[in-house]
């Protein structure tokens, strides 16, 4: 079941939902209007599954950044957001995806417990200018079922994760867990 606004709003003031900076004018029926960070890694070239992902980083400016097609963009959310009691499922959104940017459509599940900054797989269809702090996109609350199993008590690959974070599937192949 997902969470209306109101119900965000109550669990953040409880202090079952961290959402850090959290703004209430960015609730809308049932989401948080999230926005994007101030850094974002490049991924230029070739990606191997097997090696770790070279990248540039850079800040983006005030002024905006232009994305550019058939690049690979993982940038960060400015939020950090978690909680011991919801799992949630961050979505970019339509005003977003008119603009011809698509962000974090392969991995939107965040695991009950895990309270971070997200990394954000942006593309972009055609050159378009983005800006730090701007909406990108909308975050769901949904409600758990059966007992907890708070991501930060597993051995999980990205459960510090505090920030940009690339791919580390690298880390299976190469340790032999296939």
């Amino acid at each position: 079941m997902i969470l209306t606004g109101p119900a965000i709003a109550a669990a953040v003031h409880t202090g079952e939902i961290t959402i850090d900076p959290y703004d209430p004018v960015r609730i809308s029926p049932n989401a948080y209007d999230w926005r994007l960070g101030d850094t974002i890694r490049v991924c230029a070239g070739d990606l191997d599954a097997a090696a770790p992902t070279a990248f540039t980083e850079q800040h983006i400016p005030n002024y905006g950044l232009i994305l550019v097609p058939g690049l690979l963009y993982l940038g960060v959310t400015h939020e950090r957001t978690g909680s011991e009691t919801f799992a949630q499922m961050l979505n970019g959104d339509r005003t977003l995806g008119s603009l011809g940017i698509w962000v974090h459509v392969s991995a939107p599940l965040g695991h009950q417990g895990h309270a971070i900054r997200w990394t954000l797989e942006i593309r972009a269809a055609k050159p378009v200018r983005v800006y730090p702090g701007m909406t990108f996109g909308k975050l769901v609350f949904i409600a758990a079922h059966g007992h907890p199993d708070s991501y930060q008590h597993q051995a999980a690959k990205y459960a510090a994760t505090d920030g940009i974070d690339i791919s580390r599937l690298y880390e299976e192949i190469n340790g032999g867990s296939r």
